[in-house]
């Protein structure tokens, strides 16, 4: 079966209800998931996973120098490289994501075009079109 883990930070919750409905996607999709939030990852967690979804809030200006949070960038700065897995980021933002997407693939150890998706999302909820795309040419 196809597995995939869900790795968040979020402040107000609003990345991890986000982070939810990417499970709850990825359970109609036939993909067995498992959701934790940064502070609960171990690194065996990635051993048998074929996705890997990061996903922090973006933190910053309202339209200028988003970056993760400083706590999911020491998370990530921790995590060992990463092979033969497909990764999606997320993020929730209030006005703009600005470079918030570059900001954190600087910090992953992985090939480039491991990066299959980006997802933003302004409140907790997966936009249309994303779950459209994650169905017919993600998953």
């Amino acid at each position: 079966m196809t597995k995939a883990l869900i790795i968040y930070h979020s402040k107000t919750g609003t990345t991890r209800k986000l982070g939810q409905e990417i499970a709850k996607l990825c359970k109609q999709s036939d993909i067995e998931s498992n959701i934790i939030p940064i502070e609960a990852f171990n690194k065996k967690d990635l051993t048998k996973v074929d996705y890997l979804f990061l996903g922090c809030w973006t933190h910053g200006h309202l339209i200028f120098n988003q970056h993760p949070e400083k706590e999911w960038v020491e998370f990530a700065d921790k995590l060992p490289e990463i092979e033969n897995k497909k990764i999606v980021l997320f993020t929730t933002y209030k006005v703009a994501t600005g470079s918030m997407f570059r900001k954190m693939k600087t910090h992953l150890k992985c090939a480039p075009d491991s990066v299959i998706m980006l997802i933003k999302s302004r409140n907790c909820f997966l936009k249309t079109e994303d779950a459209e795309t994650l169905r017919n040419y993600v998953f």
